[in-house]
């Protein structure tokens, strides 16, 4: 029988009631705090993407979840954490055949960025740079703060007709020439 400790963290899916996710996630937490699963599951996260929305004739960016009814977490799966996970109040099953875990593949997890991967970048005030991906894609600015380490930026971009200040990582910009 495998050793827990050997097994690799990979990222999986859980299929969620409509509007359970936050509550999944904060159950899940409890979980894990409550039976020490902390090394086994190493995190739950219910990813969230800024969108602009215009509300009485204002613009404002507010966030929502990227994957309605989805969780996703990190763990080292074996079989004995199914019946835990899946009998948690909210979850109906696994994204997977039959129910049944798959884990994510390395390139998805990427494109989610649900993990923070240091970027060897050089970022300076007063840098022309272009939003690569997230609502402000194809949005160019000028950057005025620069926070290498936690690798985010603010910059300047015209939005609306003004200047309007928004923060960025590294991962979501390119830096023009």
């Amino acid at each position: 029988m495998e050793n827990e400790n050997d097994l690799e963290p990979k990222w999986y899916v859980i299929h969620t009631l409509t509007g359970y996710e936050n509550m999944v996630k904060d159950s899940l937490l409890k979980v894990i705090k409550k039976n020490a699963l902390e090394d086994t599951i190493l995190d739950v996260q219910v990813p969230m993407m800024d969108v602009v929305e215009e509300k009485n004739g204002k613009k404002k960016i507010v966030q929502r979840k990227k994957f309605p009814c989805y969780v996703l977490l990190k763990m080292k799966y074996r079989d004995s954490l199914w019946h835990t996970i899946v009998n948690t109040r909210g979850v109906t099953s696994f994204a997977g055949p039959d129910g049944r875990p798959l884990p994510l593949p390395d390139v998805e997890v990427r494109k989610m960025q649900l993990e923070k991967i240091k970027i060897d970048m050089t970022v300076r005030v007063g840098d022309q740079v272009k939003v690569t991906s997230g609502p402000l894609e194809g949005f160019v600015g000028e950057v005025t703060e620069v926070d290498n380490e936690n690798q985010k930026c603010k910059l300047n971009v015209e939005m609306f007709g003004r200047l309007t200040p928004v923060d960025v990582d590294f991962v979501q910009i390119d830096v023009l020439q």
